[in-house]
């Protein structure tokens, strides 16, 4: 293969690889003891601690019951014990701002004695509380500049785990992060008041039916991700990949993904060895990691997780993405997370898997085998259906993110149009309903597949449908349009919230019936008349649908990011966030104008990268292209031979509308507006679109200039070199 000599020695590089470290001994510890072995578990806290202490501490964390902070001390003595027995010589109050990221502030253990040594302490009120700066994130003005002071305050309900580096372990505490005024200035403080809420509303709906043993109701969530690895030498020659984390130019390969042939095949050796390394190390910190396989895109991948408390789940996610990126580092690779890092391939997602249940009654939408006997699953599927109807606009607001605007509605992805899939057996039932009462439930049978040396298989009750952004699978919702850059605890906090007011409105329905049985069967009717348009079982890719859904059904489609953002701080998101105490009014402001900031600033920075690379990198290698042509032309005219100049011609043409659309690419970049709203509006509608003409032409070129001077590794490079 040519190419210019940056691709050469990148490509050459890939093909001689050689491991960094030895292989892993992974025979030396089983996966059984390995699991949880850096985290501060019920297990280490139940050997470690008093009795009572323990008691106290897992009473917040299966009941919800408050913190008892005079046993901080206690705790904190035990903890301090048990990471420096590992080697730890900081803590670190482990934190989730607006970013979406993973932040942290780390101190040391040891302190001065005043006689010349140290010793190590850490106290209660160090585990408890910890002070980063409160101004220097993202907070929409809740906290300006000169006002920096912020607190992280101690999520006992998240274990405290090890981070292990090459040079030492660090004793990580997964926090909440809130200002002076006590507002909240992370991701973590809205979800777990979410979850409180939800917790409060479903024992009022157990009661009803009995159920209300005291045993805390809480969501659940496995995040699936999706990710690209390619070899680090690419990645570091190409300045869009590395800074906006996509590339902003490339040519379509001959061949791409159109034939399925990457989607579960065999896994590369190089690749196998980073995804065996990454399970190592997640199951130390406790991450439940289940599955790896190939994805559609050739070079993409993905890992999934068994769902777990919502909060933890959360947290362990952000873990998933930190090692994957530390661990491809190691094999020679680059994790990409974006969402659509290539263009005309498979985009990456995050399906969060969502459900809610509690550790005596198990998984609340658990349907059984004859879901229409089963009021109580009815109850609680209804609060879902009604909650997704009600508040559509709201959970597209959630996802709402530059990188996903690529994504939604592609062929990889659900549309923007929020509907809900139940398949076959739960939409038969809902609809039975819905005519005045359910008699029946289509029965599970047997798929006979015609080889007598292979079993029967148990066959569902409905199909599964990839094309559905809420689609119920079983026994969970999967949240299907979540982006794969993205951080869950947003989704999970509008989930939570709006279930737990549509709980609440059923409840407040159903308390002081005086025939439970019939009211049930009343108010399920009456949801699925007004509600029941967001079921959906068909393909979700079709214009039919999408005229079908606004036209017909009159469910919202907002296409982009600069249409579902605002919606999260519509009149109805701001009360019902300060009803069920998520999020105050001054919050939810703060978070429209941090998410529209992000997406104005991630576009903006795209399209900085995207002049400078065209008129640096992509320009010049044409014009030495054009240079070339032109001097063989001329040649070829002075010793008499006539010549097609139509190669020329068309470069020519392709070189000025480069250079042409690259400099009303620089004006719109000219453009400021101190409201938020207008710059993303601008990022939107003008700066996008130009960074499309001018990477429309790039792409062209890249088509016609000579392999071994254009600048940046090709798709086709990136994407099957190994």
């Amino acid at each position: 293969m040519s190419g210019n000599k940056a691709r050469l020695d990148a490509i050459s590089a890939v093909i001689n690889y050689k491991p960094i470290s030895a292989p892993l001994n992974f025979a030396e510890t089983p996966t059984k003891e390995l699991f949880a072995s850096n985290v501060f578990s019920a297990a280490v806290m139940k050997q470690r601690l008093p009795k009572p202490v323990y008691k106290s501490i897992m009473g917040t964390i299966q009941k919800g019951a408050p913190l008892d902070t005079s046993t901080a001390d206690i705790v904190a003595a035990a903890m301090k014990d048990w990471a420096i027995e590992k080697g730890a010589t900081h803590y670190a109050h482990v934190f989730y701002p607006l970013t979406g990221l993973t932040a942290e502030k780390h101190d040391g253990f040891l302190s001065p004695n005043g006689d010349g040594s140290a010793i190590a302490e850490f106290t209660g009120e160090q585990l408890i509380q910890g002070e980063p700066d409160g101004s220097s994130f993202p907070t929409g003005g809740i906290r300006p500049t000169f006002e920096a002071r912020g607190y992280t305050a101690w999520d006992v309900t998240s274990p405290a785990y090890i981070l292990e580096n090459a040079n030492g372990t660090t004793l990580c505490i997964p926090t909440a992060f809130v200002s002076w005024t006590g507002e909240a200035l992370d991701k973590k403080t809205p979800l777990l008041r979410a979850m409180k809420a939800l917790n409060a509303q479903a024992q009022r709906v157990l009661k009803l039916f009995g159920d209300a043993d005291g045993s805390l109701v809480t969501a659940t969530a496995g995040p699936e991700q999706e990710y690209f690895l390619i070899d680090r030498n690419f990645y570091m020659a190409r300045p869009d990949l590395m800074t906006a984390g996509r590339t902003l130019f490339g040519a379509a390969p001959a061949k791409g993904q159109q034939f399925d042939d990457h989607y579960f095949g065999a896994i590369p050796e190089r690749v196998l060895a980073c995804m065996l390394e990454t399970e190592r190390e997640l199951y130390k910190l406790g991450v439940p990691v289940k599955t790896r396989h190939n994805e559609v895109a050739p070079g993409q991948y993905e890992v999934a997780p068994v769902y777990e408390n919502a909060n933890v789940a959360t947290d362990h996610q952000q873990l998933i993405m930190i090692t994957l990126k530390r661990v491809a580092e190691k094999y020679g690779m680059a994790c990409i997370i974006h969402e659509k890092p290539f263009a005309g391939v498979n985009g990456s997602g995050k399906h969060v898997n969502f459900s809610f249940g509690s550790a005596t009654l198990g998984n609340l939408l658990e349907p059984g085998d004859t879901p229409h006997e089963n009021a109580r699953f009815l109850v609680f599927c209804a609060a879902v259906i009604r909650a997704v109807d009600k508040y559509a606009k709201l959970l597209r607001s959630v996802i709402a993110h530059a990188g996903n605007d690529h994504r939604l509605g592609a062929n990889e992805a659900p549309p923007a149009i929020i509907s809900i899939f139940l398949g076959d057996q739960l939409t038969d039932v809902f609809e039975q309903i819905k005519a005045g009462g359910a008699k029946s439930s289509k029965a599970k049978s047997t798929l006979n597949i015609g080889v007598d040396t292979l079993p029967d298989l148990p066959k569902h009750s409905g199909d599964r449908n990839r094309t559905s952004p809420f689609a119920f699978t079983g026994n969970k919702f999967e949240f299907r349009a979540v982006g794969s850059s993205q951080s869950i605890a947003t989704p999970l906090t509008v989930l939570n919230t709006i279930v737990a007011e549509s709980i609440d409105y059923i409840a407040t329905k159903l308390e002081g019936a005086e025939d439970l049985d019939a009211a049930i069967q009343k108010l399920l009717q009456e949801i699925m008349v007004e509600h029941g348009r967001i079921i959906f079982n068909g393909d979700g890719y079709s214009e039919a649908w999408h005229k079908e859904a606004e036209e017909v059904r009159g469910l919202p489609n907002l296409r982009t990011s600069v249409d579902a953002i605002p919606e999260f701080g519509s009149e109805a998101a701001v009360e019902l966030f300060q009803k069920y105490n998520v999020l105050s009014p001054r919050e939810v402001e703060s978070r429209v104008e941090v998410k529209l900031e992000q997406y104005a600033k991630a576009v903006i920075v795209e399209a900085k990268l995207t002049a400078r690379i065209a008129k640096t990198m992509i320009f010049p290698a044409a014009i030495r292209y054009q240079s070339e042509l032109a001097t063989t032309c001329a040649n070829l005219k002075a010793v008499g031979y006539s010549f097609d100049t139509n190669t020329l011609d068309r470069m020519t043409e392709l070189v000025r509308c480069l250079q042409d659309s690259t400099a009303e690419l620089d004006v719109a970049l000219a453009h400021e507006d101190d409201d938020v709203v207008a710059e993303a509006k601008h990022a939107l509608h003008k700066l996008i679109p130009a960074m499309n003409t001018v990477r429309g032409y790039a792409d062209t070129l890249e088509s016609l200039v000579a392999d071994d001077l254009w600048p940046l590794p090709t798709y086709q490079e990136m994407l099957y070199i190994k």
